[in-house]
């Protein structure tokens, strides 16, 4: 099987993980007068996203992206220098206007996702986050261009990164989601 490239930080071999992250500071690419923000908390649900939303880097085929308290997001420096992508998204994206990093992504509509921002941990200054724990909207990446006949091979890649392969959320996730609608439409008590 071809060594099929995924995203530089899953590619070159994740860096162990500190029990004792608690946070850090996420900086954009530009050389000067880099947008600066902080996470004043852990990340959860870190994985590898294959939609055609999330912002990767060059050469990447899937983005790496992971949830944190928006209440734990701060924007440190030029912060002027954020937009909304897209104000229409569920995910509210605000990207460096100049190198098109995305910084961070708030939830703000009613979703069970309402609170949380999504980040790019591989922008944090900081080591130590957790590593993806598996890889969702894979089908996605067609989307962006990616040959369908290659499918096989980013999924049987996936799985020896350690990274299983959804077309959606992993089944935590999706029971989450599936449960915080249920108690919204009263099938279940909240």
């Amino acid at each position: 099987m071809p060594n099929i490239a995924i995203h530089p930080s899953i590619d070159s071999g994740f860096n162990a993980t500190d029990a004792a992250f608690s946070g850090g500071t996420l900086v954009c690419n530009c050389t000067s007068n880099p947008v600066k923000v902080r996470i004043k908390s852990d990340i959860a649900h870190n994985h590898a996203c294959g939609c055609s939303k999330c912002w990767k880097p060059d050469g990447a085929v899937f983005s790496v992206v992971a949830v944190a308290p928006t209440d734990n997001v701060e924007v440190l420096e030029n912060g002027d220098k954020l937009a909304v992508v897209d104000s229409a998204a569920l995910i509210q994206r605000h990207a460096c206007k100049r190198c098109g990093v995305h910084m961070y992504g708030p939830v703000e509509r009613d979703h069970a996702f309402k609170g949380l921002s999504f980040v790019h941990p591989e922008r944090f200054q900081e080591e130590g986050w957790a590593k993806p724990g598996f890889a969702a909207f894979v089908s996605s990446i067609i989307e962006s261009g990616y040959d369908p006949a290659k499918m096989d091979g980013v999924r049987a890649r996936l799985r020896e990164l350690g990274l299983e392969p959804y077309d959606c959320l992993n089944p935590g996730l999706m029971d989450y989601l599936a449960t915080w609608t249920a108690k919204k439409n009263g099938v279940l008590a909240q």
